[in-house]
Protein backbone atom coordinates (compact mmCIF):
# COMPACT_ATOMS: atom_id res chain seq x y z
CA UNK A 1 0.00 0.00 0.00
CA UNK A 2 1.46 3.70 -0.96
CA UNK A 3 2.62 6.02 1.80
CA UNK A 4 0.13 8.09 2.50
CA UNK A 5 1.35 12.48 2.57
CA UNK A 6 1.97 12.15 6.03
CA UNK A 7 3.93 9.03 6.02
CA UNK A 8 0.46 7.33 6.95
CA UNK A 9 0.61 3.74 5.60
CA UNK A 10 -2.00 1.37 4.71
CA UNK A 11 -4.39 4.32 3.42
CA UNK A 12 -6.83 3.42 1.14
CA UNK A 13 -6.86 6.02 -1.55
CA UNK A 14 -9.99 6.97 -3.55
CA UNK A 15 -10.85 9.44 -6.02
CA UNK A 16 -13.67 11.56 -7.40
CA UNK A 17 -15.69 14.25 -9.04
CA UNK A 18 -18.54 16.80 -8.49
CA UNK A 19 -19.41 16.24 -11.60
CA UNK A 20 -21.53 18.90 -13.23
CA UNK A 21 -23.49 20.60 -16.06
CA UNK A 22 -25.79 23.69 -17.01
CA UNK A 23 -29.00 22.43 -16.72
CA UNK A 24 -32.02 24.32 -17.41
CA UNK A 25 -31.89 27.38 -15.33
CA UNK A 26 -28.26 27.10 -13.23
CA UNK A 27 -25.89 24.43 -12.77
CA UNK A 28 -26.45 20.87 -11.49
CA UNK A 29 -24.56 18.16 -9.54
CA UNK A 30 -24.10 14.62 -10.44
CA UNK A 31 -25.01 12.98 -7.17
CA UNK A 32 -25.15 9.06 -6.90
CA UNK A 33 -27.61 6.65 -4.45
CA UNK A 34 -25.88 2.88 -3.17
CA UNK A 35 -28.37 1.01 -1.83
CA UNK A 36 -25.76 -1.08 0.40
CA UNK A 37 -24.90 1.65 2.21
CA UNK A 38 -28.14 3.99 1.49
CA UNK A 39 -26.75 6.92 1.34
CA UNK A 40 -26.12 9.79 -1.26
CA UNK A 41 -22.70 11.43 -2.51
CA UNK A 42 -20.39 12.27 -4.95
CA UNK A 43 -19.65 9.74 -8.23
CA UNK A 44 -15.89 7.88 -6.46
CA UNK A 45 -14.03 4.80 -5.64
CA UNK A 46 -11.02 2.96 -5.05
CA UNK A 47 -7.36 3.45 -6.39
CA UNK A 48 -6.50 -0.01 -8.50
CA UNK A 49 -2.81 -1.25 -7.49
CA UNK A 50 0.03 1.19 -9.24
CA UNK A 51 -3.29 3.50 -10.88
CA UNK A 52 -2.60 6.90 -11.02
CA UNK A 53 -5.23 8.66 -9.09
CA UNK A 54 -6.24 11.14 -12.22
CA UNK A 55 -7.08 7.82 -14.09
CA UNK A 56 -8.89 6.64 -10.78
CA UNK A 57 -11.06 9.98 -10.05
CA UNK A 58 -12.13 9.67 -14.41
CA UNK A 59 -12.64 5.69 -14.23
CA UNK A 60 -14.59 5.71 -11.10
CA UNK A 61 -17.30 8.61 -12.42
CA UNK A 62 -17.31 6.42 -15.80
CA UNK A 63 -17.82 3.07 -13.82
CA UNK A 64 -20.67 4.71 -11.74
CA UNK A 65 -22.39 6.98 -13.73
CA UNK A 66 -21.69 5.60 -17.79
CA UNK A 67 -20.41 9.23 -18.66
CA UNK A 68 -16.91 10.09 -19.24
CA UNK A 69 -15.44 13.57 -18.25
CA UNK A 70 -12.42 15.77 -18.12
CA UNK A 71 -11.36 17.33 -14.82
CA UNK A 72 -11.28 20.99 -13.95
CA UNK A 73 -9.88 22.10 -11.03
CA UNK A 74 -8.12 20.27 -7.95
CA UNK A 75 -11.00 20.47 -4.47
CA UNK A 76 -10.75 19.22 -0.96
CA UNK A 77 -8.85 15.53 -0.15
CA UNK A 78 -11.62 14.14 2.28
CA UNK A 79 -9.95 12.00 4.86
CA UNK A 80 -11.71 9.65 7.19
CA UNK A 81 -12.25 6.06 8.95
CA UNK A 82 -13.33 3.54 6.65
CA UNK A 83 -13.50 -0.17 7.79
CA UNK A 84 -11.26 0.21 10.36
CA UNK A 85 -8.80 1.78 8.05
CA UNK A 86 -7.46 5.53 7.27
CA UNK A 87 -9.37 6.37 4.20
CA UNK A 88 -8.11 9.30 1.84
CA UNK A 89 -10.63 10.38 -1.28
CA UNK A 90 -9.26 12.96 -3.94
CA UNK A 91 -11.66 15.35 -5.65
CA UNK A 92 -11.94 17.48 -8.84
CA UNK A 93 -14.59 19.68 -10.23
CA UNK A 94 -15.50 17.80 -13.65
CA UNK A 95 -17.65 18.42 -16.70
CA UNK A 96 -18.60 16.28 -20.01
CA UNK A 97 -16.00 15.16 -22.22
CA UNK A 98 -16.60 16.61 -25.47
CA UNK A 99 -18.31 13.58 -27.23
CA UNK A 100 -21.05 14.20 -24.57
CA UNK A 101 -21.14 18.27 -24.93
CA UNK A 102 -22.49 20.43 -27.12
CA UNK A 103 -21.06 23.29 -28.91
CA UNK A 104 -20.26 26.16 -26.22
CA UNK A 105 -19.25 26.01 -22.82
CA UNK A 106 -17.87 23.22 -20.72
CA UNK A 107 -20.43 20.69 -19.03
CA UNK A 108 -23.53 21.90 -22.05
CA UNK A 109 -24.78 18.51 -22.58
CA UNK A 110 -26.40 16.50 -25.40
CA UNK A 111 -27.70 13.57 -23.91
CA UNK A 112 -26.77 12.05 -20.78
CA UNK A 113 -26.26 8.43 -20.16
CA UNK A 114 -28.28 6.51 -17.42
CA UNK A 115 -26.62 5.19 -14.42
CA UNK A 116 -24.72 1.99 -15.84
CA UNK A 117 -26.06 -1.33 -13.68
CA UNK A 118 -24.39 -2.39 -11.17
CA UNK A 119 -24.00 -3.67 -7.52
CA UNK A 120 -22.91 0.00 -6.39
CA UNK A 121 -24.98 2.43 -7.88
CA UNK A 122 -28.55 1.89 -8.45
CA UNK A 123 -29.38 6.06 -9.14
CA UNK A 124 -27.96 8.92 -10.65
CA UNK A 125 -29.38 12.24 -9.61
CA UNK A 126 -28.88 15.59 -11.14
CA UNK A 127 -29.49 18.08 -8.51
CA UNK A 128 -29.48 22.19 -7.98
CA UNK A 129 -26.75 22.91 -6.00
CA UNK A 130 -29.26 23.90 -3.08
CA UNK A 131 -31.02 20.68 -3.33
CA UNK A 132 -27.70 18.69 -3.77
CA UNK A 133 -26.24 20.41 -0.86
CA UNK A 134 -29.21 18.79 1.10
CA UNK A 135 -29.49 15.75 0.03
CA UNK A 136 -25.74 14.60 0.59
CA UNK A 137 -25.25 11.91 3.34
CA UNK A 138 -21.68 13.21 4.42
CA UNK A 139 -21.15 16.70 6.40
CA UNK A 140 -17.80 16.43 4.81
CA UNK A 141 -19.05 15.63 0.99
CA UNK A 142 -20.96 18.75 1.85
CA UNK A 143 -18.00 20.82 2.56
CA UNK A 144 -16.43 19.67 -0.48
CA UNK A 145 -19.77 20.86 -2.58
CA UNK A 146 -19.57 24.33 -0.67
CA UNK A 147 -15.82 24.41 -2.16
CA UNK A 148 -17.41 23.96 -5.14
CA UNK A 149 -19.89 26.23 -5.56
CA UNK A 150 -17.75 28.83 -3.82
CA UNK A 151 -15.23 29.35 -7.36
CA UNK A 152 -15.65 29.24 -11.52
CA UNK A 153 -17.59 25.92 -12.25
CA UNK A 154 -15.16 25.38 -15.41
CA UNK A 155 -11.66 26.37 -16.05
CA UNK A 156 -8.71 26.29 -17.82
CA UNK A 157 -6.04 24.00 -17.40
CA UNK A 158 -2.29 25.40 -18.43
CA UNK A 159 0.10 22.77 -18.16
CA UNK A 160 3.91 22.18 -17.97
CA UNK A 161 5.51 18.84 -18.03
CA UNK A 162 9.19 18.39 -17.68
CA UNK A 163 10.15 15.58 -20.58
CA UNK A 164 9.92 11.93 -20.37
CA UNK A 165 13.81 10.38 -19.50
CA UNK A 166 16.27 10.12 -21.75
CA UNK A 167 19.31 8.27 -22.84
CA UNK A 168 22.20 9.75 -21.04
CA UNK A 169 24.46 12.75 -22.62
CA UNK A 170 27.46 10.26 -21.72
CA UNK A 171 26.43 7.26 -23.74
CA UNK A 172 24.58 9.47 -26.79
CA UNK A 173 28.50 10.82 -26.96
CA UNK A 174 29.98 7.31 -26.52
CA UNK A 175 28.08 6.52 -29.29
CA UNK A 176 29.58 9.25 -31.61
CA UNK A 177 26.39 11.14 -31.84
CA UNK A 178 27.20 15.61 -31.33
CA UNK A 179 23.56 16.80 -31.43
CA UNK A 180 22.28 16.69 -27.74
CA UNK A 181 18.98 18.32 -29.27
CA UNK A 182 18.61 14.99 -31.25
CA UNK A 183 19.26 12.45 -27.76
CA UNK A 184 16.10 10.28 -27.86
CA UNK A 185 14.08 9.22 -24.96
CA UNK A 186 15.34 5.92 -23.33
CA UNK A 187 13.37 2.47 -23.19
CA UNK A 188 11.80 3.46 -19.76
CA UNK A 189 11.06 7.13 -21.10
CA UNK A 190 8.72 5.69 -23.82
CA UNK A 191 6.98 3.94 -21.39
CA UNK A 192 6.94 7.49 -19.30
CA UNK A 193 5.09 8.96 -22.56
CA UNK A 194 2.77 6.26 -22.71
CA UNK A 195 1.53 6.78 -19.21
CA UNK A 196 2.01 10.56 -19.73
CA UNK A 197 -0.60 10.69 -22.31
CA UNK A 198 -3.35 8.73 -20.33
CA UNK A 199 -2.48 11.54 -17.74
CA UNK A 200 -3.01 14.34 -19.86
CA UNK A 201 -5.89 13.13 -21.13
CA UNK A 202 -7.68 12.96 -18.00
CA UNK A 203 -7.72 16.88 -18.99
CA UNK A 204 -9.74 19.18 -21.64
CA UNK A 205 -8.34 18.69 -24.87
CA UNK A 206 -5.48 20.72 -25.31
CA UNK A 207 -3.15 22.59 -27.99
CA UNK A 208 0.44 21.06 -27.38
CA UNK A 209 3.68 23.52 -27.49
CA UNK A 210 7.20 21.56 -27.18
CA UNK A 211 11.18 22.75 -27.32
CA UNK A 212 12.45 21.61 -29.82
CA UNK A 213 14.60 18.48 -28.56
CA UNK A 214 13.43 15.22 -29.75
CA UNK A 215 13.04 14.25 -25.60
CA UNK A 216 10.56 16.76 -25.27
CA UNK A 217 8.84 16.30 -29.11
CA UNK A 218 8.85 12.11 -27.80
CA UNK A 219 7.10 12.84 -24.45
CA UNK A 220 4.18 14.60 -26.25
CA UNK A 221 3.98 12.87 -29.21
CA UNK A 222 1.46 10.08 -28.04
CA UNK A 223 -0.79 12.56 -25.96
CA UNK A 224 -1.14 14.56 -29.21
CA UNK A 225 -2.16 11.10 -31.38
CA UNK A 226 -4.32 10.07 -29.06
CA UNK A 227 -5.80 13.75 -28.98
CA UNK A 228 -5.94 14.17 -32.46
CA UNK A 229 -3.90 17.43 -32.49
CA UNK A 230 -0.17 18.34 -33.38
CA UNK A 231 2.86 19.59 -31.17
CA UNK A 232 3.84 22.77 -32.15
CA UNK A 233 7.57 23.17 -32.01
CA UNK A 234 8.76 26.29 -29.77
CA UNK A 235 12.60 27.27 -30.41
CA UNK A 236 11.94 30.03 -27.80
CA UNK A 237 11.70 27.05 -24.91
CA UNK A 238 14.45 24.80 -26.40
CA UNK A 239 17.89 24.57 -24.80
CA UNK A 240 20.83 25.79 -26.69
CA UNK A 241 24.03 24.17 -25.55
CA UNK A 242 27.26 25.93 -25.10
CA UNK A 243 25.26 29.87 -25.57
CA UNK A 244 26.31 31.54 -22.32
CA UNK A 245 23.50 32.13 -19.40
CA UNK A 246 22.69 31.87 -16.09
CA UNK A 247 20.08 29.05 -16.70
CA UNK A 248 22.35 26.18 -17.18
CA UNK A 249 22.16 26.03 -20.83
CA UNK A 250 18.92 28.34 -21.07
CA UNK A 251 18.14 32.30 -21.18
CA UNK A 252 14.58 33.84 -20.91
CA UNK A 253 13.89 35.74 -24.43
CA UNK A 254 11.19 38.26 -25.25
CA UNK A 255 9.94 35.32 -27.52
CA UNK A 256 9.77 33.15 -24.54
CA UNK A 257 8.07 35.68 -22.43
CA UNK A 258 5.94 36.39 -24.89
CA UNK A 259 4.15 32.46 -25.38
CA UNK A 260 3.87 32.23 -21.93
CA UNK A 261 1.83 35.92 -21.85
CA UNK A 262 -0.24 33.90 -25.08
CA UNK A 263 -0.63 30.77 -23.40
CA UNK A 264 -2.51 32.25 -20.22
CA UNK A 265 -4.33 34.84 -22.30
CA UNK A 266 -5.67 32.70 -24.75
CA UNK A 267 -8.18 30.75 -23.01
CA UNK A 268 -7.76 27.97 -24.10
CA UNK A 269 -6.12 24.76 -22.60
CA UNK A 270 -2.21 24.37 -23.37
CA UNK A 271 0.47 21.89 -22.74
CA UNK A 272 3.99 23.17 -22.58
CA UNK A 273 6.93 20.45 -22.61
CA UNK A 274 10.00 21.88 -21.82
CA UNK A 275 13.32 20.96 -19.53
CA UNK A 276 14.51 21.19 -15.65
CA UNK A 277 16.35 24.27 -16.42
CA UNK A 278 13.34 26.52 -17.59
CA UNK A 279 10.35 25.35 -16.51
CA UNK A 280 10.79 26.65 -13.20
CA UNK A 281 10.51 29.99 -15.19
CA UNK A 282 7.95 29.13 -17.05
CA UNK A 283 5.98 28.42 -14.29
CA UNK A 284 7.41 31.54 -12.85
CA UNK A 285 6.19 33.42 -15.37
CA UNK A 286 2.42 32.26 -16.41
CA UNK A 287 1.69 32.48 -11.92
CA UNK A 288 2.68 35.88 -12.02
CA UNK A 289 0.79 36.82 -15.42
CA UNK A 290 -2.54 35.15 -13.27
CA UNK A 291 -1.34 37.51 -9.79
CA UNK A 292 -0.40 34.55 -8.35
CA UNK A 293 2.57 33.15 -6.34
CA UNK A 294 4.61 29.89 -7.52
CA UNK A 295 2.68 27.06 -5.94
CA UNK A 296 4.91 25.05 -3.37
CA UNK A 297 6.39 22.22 -4.29
CA UNK A 298 9.26 19.86 -5.17
CA UNK A 299 11.02 20.00 -8.47
CA UNK A 300 9.44 17.99 -11.34
CA UNK A 301 11.32 15.07 -11.79
CA UNK A 302 11.31 13.16 -15.52
CA UNK A 303 7.64 12.88 -16.88
CA UNK A 304 6.13 15.04 -13.65
CA UNK A 305 4.25 17.89 -14.45
CA UNK A 306 2.27 21.16 -13.04
CA UNK A 307 -2.01 21.92 -14.20
CA UNK A 308 -2.62 25.27 -13.37
CA UNK A 309 -6.30 26.08 -13.44
CA UNK A 310 -7.35 29.15 -14.53
CA UNK A 311 -10.21 31.42 -14.95
CA UNK A 312 -10.67 35.44 -15.93
CA UNK A 313 -6.79 35.40 -16.43
CA UNK A 314 -6.41 34.43 -12.23
CA UNK A 315 -5.26 31.00 -10.35
CA UNK A 316 -8.02 29.56 -8.94
CA UNK A 317 -5.94 25.64 -8.84
CA UNK A 318 -2.30 24.41 -8.78
CA UNK A 319 -1.54 20.40 -8.70
CA UNK A 320 1.87 18.77 -9.40
CA UNK A 321 1.92 15.11 -10.65
CA UNK A 322 4.95 12.53 -10.37
CA UNK A 323 4.14 9.48 -12.51
CA UNK A 324 5.28 7.28 -9.22
CA UNK A 325 3.61 9.37 -7.39
CA UNK A 326 1.13 5.99 -6.40
CA UNK A 327 2.90 3.31 -7.01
Amino acid sequence: MAEGPGGERDETRAAGAVLWRHGAAEVEIALVHRPRYGDWSFPKGKRMPGEHVLITAVREVAEETGIRVVLGRRLSTTRYTAGGRPKRVDYWAAWLAPAQQAAGPPGRAVAIPGPVPNAEVDEVAWLSLDTALGRLSYDRDAEVLKEFAAGPAGTTPLIFLRHAAAISRTAWSDAGELEDLDRPLSPAGLRQADLISKLLSCFPRAHVVSSAAERCLASVRPYAAQAGTVVETEPAFTLEPGRPSLAGGWTPTSAARRRIADAVAGGRPVIVCGHRENLPWLLETACRRLGAPVPAGPPLRTGAFWVLQASERRLISAEQHQLDENT
